[in-house]
Order: structure tokens, then C-alpha cells, then sequence
């Protein structure tokens, strides 16, 4: 187990004074995933909110080398660095592959799952704020039932993709979820990346106070909420064996959860939107429930 106290000592990956917003979690995600794979660490980062804070060419605020690519190509990227550093027979540097859903999800979902079928040697971190955040909060592959965002003024009809489950079909040492309010879980699950061959994907929950409409200071309740309320279910997977995180074990029963209400009331993207987009959301929760239970259930002999 990370305590609190081994995070907070370890050294500072993100120089003061980045152009993050108040609140941002993918900011603070990226601390937590520096802090927790060291020093020794390669970054691949495609169009996103975080190539944005991060400092213009040629500064940085990220005190590891990072390459930042095109919006399609942060696993094509990592792949040759990976490749690069088998040449020069540099096993202990880690490769980081850091996106946003809009880069995971919809732009760059063909180099994942190329880079993930060749089993490249990287850790892949999806980190979704369910929008296009950075282009001014248009609906992203990631965006939940009823949100509101530019492009869906309405509510956002219909159910996001799954990139969790899409990346487990491809049959990968690791695949796992986390939240950016819960860092010992995030840290730990990186910590098991690191140890492993192979592609790793870790979805990382990251509220962003802009696009979704909440106080900068509620950045941590609202990512406590998603789990609280089983909106977000934290797991794990190594060779393809579903477990749910100890976090998220608790709510598997619905009448442990916090009312959903509690989460979507501090987000002004669900501000008024009726109850059948409402519903739709319960639904699809009910049904990402049913099939990672069910999943969890299946194991390898």
C-alpha cells in the first residue's frame, strides 16, 4: 500500500508555474504517474490539454524529455522510442504514452489497439476529462448520457465508448482504471505497470472543472463522487483476469452507492437536462456494472 506520506516526499515531476487551469486533473494525474514510475522516463504526448500547460516549445514545465506529436499518433510515437531504446539495448527506461480521451478514444484509437496487437513495450495512460476540453468542451467518444457540452447543447445522447474493455480484448498484460482523486490506487497500479513487458492501459478518470462545470476547488470531491456513486468503476486486469479494485469492490452492491444525483448536481453540464437522458445515464451504468462483474467472474484455468 502507497500512504500518503511516501507520495508526498517523492520529488516534484512538474515545475511551478505551468499553464494548467485551476483544478486541473490532468495536471495533477501526471504528477502522480511521474512521482510513481521515477525519474528514467520517455513521454509521448499528442494534441491535448496537457501539451498545452505543459509550456511552449522549446520550455517545458515536465522535468522528463517528452515528444510532443500529432493528435493521432502518441502510441505510433511511442512505438519508435520503444523501439529505439531495444536498439540501444535500454531496458530500465520507461516509455509513457500521456493523452486525453480525445486522442485516445476517437483520434488515435487505431495506433492503441496497432501498438497494443504488437504488444509494444509501453505504459499507455488515457486521461479522460469526457470531452474535447481543450477546443472548447466539444463531446468526445468519452462523453457520458445527458452532458452538455458545445456540440451536444442538449445533452449528449447516446452511450460513450468503452476504451477499457476495447483495450482488453487485445489480450494485454495490463489493463486498468483509475481516478485522479484516488492517487494511491493510480500510483500503485503504475507501480505494477512498470514491473510488466508489453503494452499496459490505464484509464485515468480526470474531472475537468471547465468543460464539466464545477468549482476548481471541488476537482477532488466530484472524482470521489463518480466512484462513490458507481459512475466510474476502478479495475484491473493482468492476462486478461478482471478484478475491481478494492475502491470500487464496496459499491458493486447498488444500495452501498451514493445517489447519482449527488454527482451530476455539482456539474453544470447536467444543469436541467430532463430525466430521460437522465435515465439513460443509470442505464448505462447499471450495464458497465453487469459487465465487469460478469467478467470478473471469468478466469483463466
Amino acid at each position: 500500500m502507497v500512504t500518503t506520506k511516501e507520495i508526498l516526499k517523492l520529488p516534484e515531476p512538474i515545475l511551478p508555474g505551468h499553464a494548467a487551469c485551476a483544478g486541473c486533473s490532468s495536471s495533477l494525474g501526471l504528477r502522480y504517474a511521474l512521482k510513481a514510475l521515477g525519474d528514467d522516463v520517455i513521454m509521448s504526448i499528442p494534441a491535448c490539454c496537457t501539451s498545452v500547460w505543459q509550456g511552449p516549445y522549446p520550455k517545458s514545465a515536465i522535468t522528463v524529455p517528452v515528444l510532443n506529436i500529432a493528435f493521432a499518433a502518441a502510441a505510433s510515437a511511442a512505438s519508435g522510442i520503444t523501439a529505439a531504446l531495444d536498439i540501444k539495448g535500454k531496458k530500465d527506461t520507461t516509455v509513457l504514452a500521456w493523452a486525453g480521451d480525445g486522442g485516445s478514444v476517437d483520434i488515435g484509437l487505431a495506433a492503441i489497439s496497432g501498438a497494443a496487437e504488437r504488444n509494444e513495450n509501453m505504459i499507455y495512460v488515457t486521461y479522460s476529462n469526457e470531452s474535447y476540453s481543450n477546443t472548447g468542451v466539444q463531446k468526445s467518444g468519452a462523453t457520458p448520457p445527458g452532458a452538455r457540452t458545445k456540440t451536444t447543447p442538449k445533452g449528449r445522447v447516446g452511450y460513450p465508448k468503452d476504451i477499457s474493455l476495447i483495450m482488453w480484448t487485445h489480450n494485454l498484460p495490463y489493463v486498468a482504471t483509475a481516478c485522479t482523486s484516488y492517487p494511491r490506487d493510480f500510483i500503485e497500479k503504475l507501480r505494477k505497470a512498470q514491473t510488466m513487458d508489453g503494452f499496459k492501459f490505464i484509464y485515468l478518470l480526470a474531472p475537468c472543472a471547465i468543460g464539466w462545470r464545477f468549482p476548481s476547488e471541488k476537482t477532488i470531491e466530484v472524482g470521489k463522487l463518480a466512484v462513490e456513486t458507481g459512475a466510474h468503476i476502478l479495475w484491473e486486469a493482468i492476462d486478461g483476469d478482471i478484478e475491481l479494485s478494492r475502491l470500487s469492490k464496496r459499491y458493486e452492491d447498488p444500495s452501498k452507492r451514493k445517489p447519482l444525483d449527488d454527482y451530476l448536481k455539482l456539474q453544470g453540464r447536467y444543469r436541467g437536462i430532463g430525466g430521460e437522458l437522465l435515465q439513460s445515464y443509470r442505464d448505462y451504468i447499471d450495464h458497465q456494472w453487469a459487465i465487469i462483474t460478469s467478467l470478473a467472474n471469468i478466469k483463466k484455468k
